[in-house]
């Protein structure tokens, strides 16, 4: 009976070393996987990106830029302009300017800061030679008119004025560039028996402009004054060169063009 009764207490005590076993071995497990779910959580795990605070949503961004501009924006410009284009130079000094100067040009826009265009100018002339030159040394050539047509090819850049005055802002300002080629026609108005002297050169344009709103994305009012340089086909003749050293006449026609337009834009 002592035996079997020392026994029974053996077992009682196994079996509670057993119970206390079973109950803290699960909350143990649950709390080990807490930790390791905070480490894998926390930002300097290594299959995290720890400047992942500083990304920023560039294609939301855009996203949101393009469509603003689809829904605020001009898409096609159509300018029709008069102006002065005048020179500098010995060609400055030689022609006299009739004004005014046409122009007219169709614009397309990628967003609100840049837009590209393709167009024509044209102005009117004159040159008067009073005296014998060194092609023209029996009698004075007299008259002659000089038609001068430009196409071109444009870039605008629109500057953002949005942190700027009203008055600023609604004057959508911009620089401008562009590529051109000239044609000039030299007309003989008192040699009628001389054939009208003609050729073209590429040039080049750079500028600025500014576009007043009439009704916004509809009308505006544009001014652009440009400064061109252009590599005529006559900038190097010698037809109107002085006989002798000191007397009446041009060296050369070289010069460089200077433009002011003023046009009605219709935008869509």
């Amino acid at each position: 009976m002592r035996k079997q009764k020392y026994f029974s207490r053996d077992f009682l005590y196994q079996f509670l070393l057993l119970g206390f076993l079973l109950i803290h071995c699960p909350l143990g497990h649950t709390q080990s996987g807490g930790l390791t779910n905070d480490i894998q959580d926390d930002d300097l795990d290594g299959g995290s990106d720890i400047f992942s605070d500083f990304n920023e949503d560039i294609l939301g961004a855009h996203m949101a830029e393009d469509e603003r501009f689809y829904r605020y924006g001009r898409f096609f410009s159509f300018a029709l302009a008069l102006g002065l284009t005048s020179f500098d130079g010995n060609r400055g000094a030689a022609y006299e300017n009739d004004p005014p100067s046409y122009g007219m040009g169709v614009y397309w826009f990628n967003d609100f800061q840049t837009s590209f265009g393709l167009g024509l100018e044209y102005s009117k002339h004159s040159m008067f030679i009073g005296e014998p030159v060194n092609n023209f040394r029996n009698n004075a050539v007299g008259f002659i008119t000089i038609s001068a047509l430009r196409v071109f090819m444009a870039y605008r850049y629109y500057l953002d004025t949005a942190n700027l005055g009203t008055a600023i802002t609604y004057s959508n300002p911009y620089f401008a560039g562009r590529i051109e080629y000239w044609y000039l026609t030299n007309k003989y108005q008192d040699q009628s028996e001389l054939p009208d002297d003609s050729g073209g050169g590429l040039g080049f344009a750079a500028g600025f402009g500014l576009e007043f709103p009439i009704k916004l994305r509809e009308s505006y009012i544009g001014v652009e004054l440009l400064y061109h340089t252009v590599n005529f086909y006559d900038k190097y003749t010698q037809k109107f060169a002085p006989i002798n050293e000191g007397g009446y006449g041009y060296e050369d026609l070289t010069g460089n063009a200077y433009s002011t337009m003023i046009s009605y834009v219709m935008s869509w």
